[in-house]
């Protein structure tokens, strides 16, 4: 495992995670704006009225990510909402199967929405491979986040993702029907434009993989405390029933 990253790049983690979120109504509100309930299939007031119950009278934020379930805003639907600048996200064109990437070991709630509290870019964990860092993740009490998590993040928050700082999003994978995993691995960075991306595509978000073995020095590893969904008294309708109005 790579030695302690220098005091530089902890702060630099740090400070990816200190700067607020907006409060859940102003979180909901830019989701509605970018389309996401229509691609979702869940009403608009339903995205607000969940905001307002987790975020109470103060609005909450802060530290706390409003999320979609993968299952009705799945990674290919919600990468090109990205934006960095004036270039659109765009999934690499070798990783087709995208939304097969599905949550491993993470306890996701059974809801439509949630919040994902303490998201952080993981700069601290630069130049350590995926092997690597999930034990020193767990360790920390956290959680790797979700590919689909990260996007949602950067649709908040677009100046999160910076050049030479940006993430993978290990807690999802997929699995080959023989039961392994696959070696490649979510992250999300921003495209040179060179390649199978294209030049247009220079400087636009990107939603690649990189190999589960390998290390690079422009990639943390994104992570939060937890995640959670409404109380069992909560009045909200399930995800099926939200899906179902989608067909």
């Amino acid at each position: 495992m790579p030695e302690n990253v220098s005091a530089a790049a902890s702060d630099a983690s740090s400070a990816s995670a200190a700067v607020p979120l907006p409060s859940l109504a102003a979180q909901a509100e830019r989701l509605i704006e970018l389309g996401v309930p229509e691609l979702a299939g869940i009403p608009a007031d339903r995205l607000r009225a969940y905001a307002a119950t987790v975020g109470g009278d103060g609005g909450a934020g802060g530290d706390l990510l409003l999320a979609v379930h993968p299952d009705l805003a799945p990674a290919s639907v919600l990468a090109p909402l990205l934006r960095h600048g004036d270039k659109p996200g765009f999934v690499v064109t070798d990783m087709a199967d995208v939304d097969r990437f599905t949550p491993d070991g993470i306890d996701l709630p059974d809801a439509p929405l949630y919040v994902v509290a303490g998201p952080d870019r993981g700069d601290r964990m630069a130049n350590w491979s995926p092997e690597e860092a999930l034990p020193a993740l767990h360790k920390e009490d956290r959680t790797p986040l979700l590919l689909t998590e990260g996007i949602h993040w950067l649709l908040q928050q677009p100046s999160v993702l910076e050049r030479n700082r940006c993430f993978m999003t290990i807690g999802s994978r997929l699995r080959k029907p023989n039961g392994s995993f696959d070696a490649r691995t979510p992250a999300i960075w921003i495209s040179n434009g060179t390649g199978r991306d294209g030049r247009e595509r220079r400087n636009a978000p990107k939603v690649g993989w990189c190999w589960w073995n390998n290390r690079h020095t422009w990639l943390g590893f994104a992570s939060a405390t937890g995640r959670r969904g409404l109380s069992d008294t909560d009045s909200q309708p399930s995800a099926m029933t939200w899906n179902e109005d989608k067909n």
